[in-house]
């Protein structure tokens, strides 16, 4: 692989950062908002829709990471 080709993979590898970051803080805030939400709703549909919210949003950062694995290694 040449440079030109290496430093555009480097170049996704960031954004796929920036992607990540961003999940991350929606992933944060929503954790957060579960975590406060009063005990009288806990089993509510609401609690439910935003703890499969909350799982959606891990498996998608798991997902980012993979891509950028798979990335690194295709430009080694």
């Amino acid at each position: 692989m040449n440079n030109k080709r290496r430093e555009l993979l480097k170049n996704a590898t960031g954004l796929l950062d920036q992607a990540s970051g961003m999940v991350q803080r929606a992933l944060d805030s929503e954790q957060d908002c579960l975590d406060n939400m009063p005990e009288n709703l806990l089993d509510s549909e609401r609690c439910q829709k935003m703890e499969d919210a909350i799982e959606r949003l891990e498996e998608a950062i798991e997902q980012i990471d993979n891509a950028k694995d798979c990335i690194v290694e295709a430009s080694a």
